[in-house]
């Protein structure tokens, strides 16, 4: 017989509430959220570390793997835990995947970001990652979460199937230079060079926040400098657009 709650007081739902609202809670306490059935089907199907389901009446679930605890709440409890607007039925917790590389990068194209806040451009631009072939994203300091359940959201599925990582600037360079992969900076600079011009195939690709874009403390760890060609009156883009760009000449 299926676990019912009731109870907004109940344990498990304030440790849902403090999981969609707290980075260091997630990290203290080593899980995260996930909302919406769609989520959950690709955390089932590529295989997230699952651990509580909590569904509302009607909800027809996936198949779920064995040791979920599965978790019935009426709808005016769900929508007191779920971080959307609109719940959809369901939302799950999940085991938060290793902070940092397990040993050395095995993959040739990855994507660094320094500075992006905002949580719905970390979830595209892993999302982007995944559609074009890189091997991992490398968060530095001052970035969202990316187990922010909007990060999560944003990610379509991608959260689960892409290695992404926390780390310094100098952890970084040392991931680099251990299997000789060059970085590329994005950033508006007079001896920047035309992505085309560049060969992508093989390398860590680093983008700044919008508006402030690379420190000179990540310029100074790239090899090379890329500009974005675009028109004059244009100042910069988007972070997400940049990935998307340079993303793309690198699979192309």
């Amino acid at each position: 017989m299926a676990e019912r709650i009731t109870s907004r007081s109940n344990p498990l739902m304030a440790h849902i509430r403090k999981l969609a609202s707290s980075r260091s809670y997630r990290r203290e306490s080593g899980e995260y959220l996930g909302d919406g059935m769609k989520l959950l089907r690709e955390a089932v199907r590529w295989g997230a570390a699952l651990t509580v389901v909590v569904y509302t009446a009607g909800t027809a679930l996936p198949e779920m793997p064995g040791g979920v605890r599965a978790v019935e709440v009426p709808e005016d409890l769900m929508r007191s835990v779920s971080p959307m607007e609109s719940p959809q039925g369901a939302l799950f917790l999940a085991k938060l995947p290793p902070e940092r590389p397990e040993g050395p990068l095995t993959g040739r194209r990855y994507l660094a970001l320094e500075g992006v806040q905002d949580p719905g451009n970390v979830g595209t631009i892993l999302r982007t990652a995944d559609a074009f072939g890189a091997d991992g994203l490398l968060l530095l300091p001052g970035c969202a979460d990316l187990y922010n359940p909007k990060t999560v959201r944003a990610s379509m599925g991608a959260v689960f199937r892409l290695p992404a990582w926390s780390c310094s600037l100098e952890q970084l360079d040392i991931l680099a230079r251990e299997v000789n992969l060059p970085i590329f900076g994005s950033a508006l600079r007079e001896d920047a060079v035309d992505p085309r011009e560049a060969d992508l195939t093989c390398g860590i690709m680093l983008i700044g926040s919008e508006g402030r874009g690379l420190s000179r403390e990540a310029l100074s760890l790239c090899g090379g400098v890329l500009r974005i060609p675009m028109r004059e009156r244009c100042e910069s883009l988007n972070a997400a657009i940049a990935a998307a760009v340079l993303l793309w000449e690198g699979y192309r």
